[in-house]
């Protein structure tokens, strides 16, 4: 099961924990409000497991690739690690399957902290377009996960601020209305 924490404001490597002490749980429903999605899959069966299937036709996610992070299979690794931490939005919901390994999901809650997010093998998250996060590796300093669009991929992050995009705008009003 996905776990998540609100962040502590620590500057040291990325790839740490980074937990508040004493330690504050984020539960599925505090994401649920801020638009997350959350699924537990059978990683090992991928290719033919009928739940993804089945995720794919009714979220018409019709286009994945597989990306496999770690120094020895990502090209400019350095700088992609780097880029994928710059905290970003985008103009629509970015959609990870953690196949093997784990890593990092920051999301900003509607106050504006950081909360973390714990992904694993079998994990299925959906950011919601609009919501301003980050990625990162964790420790282990591996990850192997497919990534899922409507149609073809657009992949354009908009660092902070991107405020005037109507995707932001959108994603804002969500939150005030989820505030209610």
């Amino acid at each position: 099961m996905v776990e998540a924490w609100y962040m502590d404001e620590s500057q040291e490597d990325q790839r740490a924990p980074h937990r508040l002490r004493p330690n504050r749980a984020v539960s599925l429903e505090q994401l649920r409000r801020l638009g997350v999605a959350y699924r537990k899959l059978d990683a090992d069966n991928y290719e033919t497991d009928p739940c993804l299937k089945e995720i794919r036709r009714a979220e018409n996610y019709s286009w994945m690739d597989i990306i496999t992070i770690c120094r020895d299979q990502l090209p400019n690794y350095e700088e992609k690690i780097k880029t994928f931490y710059e905290e970003h939005l985008h103009l629509d919901d970015e959609i990870r399957y953690i196949l093997d390994g784990s890593g990092y999901f920051d999301v900003r809650d509607k106050d504006d902290k950081w909360i973390r997010i714990s992904m694993e093998k079998g994990d299925m998250i959906t950011l919601p377009a609009g919501i301003y996060h980050r990625f990162t590796l964790d420790e282990n300093n591996y990850v192997k996960a497919m990534r899922l669009f409507v149609g073809e991929p657009v992949w354009t992050a908009y660092n902070r601020p991107a405020d005037d995009f109507p995707a932001r705008k959108q994603y804002v009003k969500f939150l005030a209305e989820e505030v209610q």
